[in-house]
């Protein structure tokens, strides 16, 4: 597994709906990729000062993020994003 460095944080997006609420399935074209992942792993926390600033969120986390924030990798077959801290909009 990788450990993110400094204020980056690893989450591992969550599964796009299959069906909307009322009960209709959305074929694979028009899927939008999700913005909600789960907390995989996190940095050492941002060095501000001279002190280190720990993370608001924890590992296990679920959380909402910008559409287009982080950096998509693959590790062993895969998808996660890293993205700094400040990228993710809030804890569900």
């Amino acid at each position: 597994m990788i450990k993110p460095l400094g204020d980056r944080v690893l989450i591992k997006p969550l599964a796009a709906e299959e069906k909307t609420k009322s009960g209709i399935y959305i074929p694979n074209s028009s899927k939008e990729a999700p913005a909600q992942g789960e907390v995989i792993a996190l940095g050492n926390g941002k060095i501000k000062e001279g002190k280190t600033h720990t993370f608001s969120v924890k590992k296990g986390d679920k959380v909402l993020y910008s559409k287009y924030a982080g950096d998509e990798v693959k590790i062993d077959g895969t998808e996660y994003k890293i993205m700094k801290e400040e990228e993710i909009l809030g804890i569900l």
